[in-house]
């Protein structure tokens, strides 16, 4: 143990006799020489808390904090959200009255006549659309100026009757199980689609639960004056379950991006098998009830008897009448005489037509009514 402590001796001497080439930059020579350049306000300067001059310019006191503050007044209702492009709420009965606004909002619809093949028409007499179920439905729309950026157009459907108004225009049943396996399924309850515009959306108002669709508007290309808005309607009018022959109307809205509208334009639809038969056949009936004349009906004729039973008839009260006898009396001898000549002569005539018709009857061959001729022996079969 002496060794070892003679040997750790060695070594302390050892590093006291090793001498430092460097000094430290932060030695407490220095630290005394940093602190003594500082300058430190005098203490008698310092404001205290009994001083008015504690907080300064400001006059809020320790109590009138605790009663005028609210630790709540920057926290948000866990109901209220940002008002930030929020949709106004849509009223429980639309309005369908046509409003241009002050952007001279139009529709026009493209002349397609009354012809069978025609997939969809439109009758400005009628200002009625008749399509086909989800058939392309071109509607044009025209400003006489440029909306704000970021307009969009709203399609909503209504009945038009009032009884019906209040009930939301849905598909049928059928035709919304038809589109549950396709990637329209999120909407597939909708009635109007937008067709060839992936920005479409398709919403539903959380108060009224009318669906509508929007799409944004795009300004008329150059050399062009409208924008076409391509339509679909998914469901027949006469489908059960769903619209079930109640007419709607279609509402189509300018509106700016947070609802607000600039406007509207409304016109009734019906959707068929072939638009054009039905809006040649409305026109025409509403044409007569304008002019006061009721549709013409087409009246039954009684049947026709058959001619055989008719022919029959009379050649049975015919053949009665020849046999009955009649008698006439005549006065005065010369006529008795003459009319007695005249009766004899046509009793004659029937002795007559009745033996010819007798020698007829003999004289026929027996043989095939039709087919091969009848040969006899030593004839000539030329």
């Amino acid at each position: 143990m002496e060794g070892m402590t003679e040997g750790y001796r060695t070594e302390d001497q050892v590093f006291e006799a090793f001498p430092l080439s460097q000094s430290l930059p932060l030695s407490q020579d220095s630290f005394k020489e940093l602190w003594a350049s500082v300058i430190t306000p005098s203490i008698a300067t310092i404001p205290t808390v009994g001083d008015d001059t504690w907080m300064g310019d400001v006059s809020l006191q320790d109590h009138n904090l605790q009663e005028g503050f609210d630790e709540r007044l920057f926290e948000l209702p866990p109901d209220v959200a940002p008002t930030e492009n929020l949709t106004p709420p849509a009223s429980t009965v639309p309005t369908t009255t046509d409003y241009p606004g002050e952007y001279g909002f139009q529709l026009i619809f493209q002349k397609t006549g009354t012809a069978k093949s025609v997939t969809s028409t439109f009758s400005p007499l009628l200002n009625k659309l008749y399509c086909q179920l989800a058939k392309t439905c071109p509607v044009e729309v025209q400003m006489s100026k440029e909306p704000p950026p970021g307009a969009v157009l709203r399609a909503t459907a209504v009945y038009k009757k009032t009884e019906h108004v209040a009930e939301v225009v849905l598909r049928c049943p059928h035709h919304q199980n038809a589109d549950a396996s396709l990637l329209v399924a999120e909407h597939r309850s909708h009635l109007i689609r937008v067709e060839g515009s992936q920005r479409a959306q398709y919403l539903e108002d959380p108060h009224t639960k009318r669906q509508s669709v929007t799409v944004p508007y795009e300004p008329p290309q150059l050399g062009s004056e409208i924008t076409t808005v391509l339509l679909n309607f998914m469901c027949n009018s006469s489908c059960m379950g769903g619209m079930n022959r109640r007419p709607i109307l279609t509402i189509l809205t300018l509106e700016t991006p947070e609802g607000q509208v600039l406007g509207r334009r409304c016109f009734e639809v019906r959707v068929c098998a072939c638009p054009g038969r039905d809006r040649k056949t409305e026109e025409e009936n509403a044409t007569k009830a304008k002019n006061g004349t009721k549709p013409t009906k087409k009246k039954k004729s009684p049947p026709t008897p058959d001619t055989a039973v008719v022919k029959k008839m009379k050649t049975v009260s015919s053949g009665e009448e020849e046999e009955k006898e009649y008698v006439l009396h005549v006065r005065g001898r010369e006529r008795y005489e003459m009319l007695k000549k005249i009766n004899d002569g046509l009793e004659m005539l029937d002795r007559e037509k009745s033996k010819s018709k007798v020698s007829v009857k003999q004289e026929a061959p027996v043989g095939p009514s039709h087919g091969k001729r009848v040969l006899l022996r030593g004839s000539d079969t030329e």
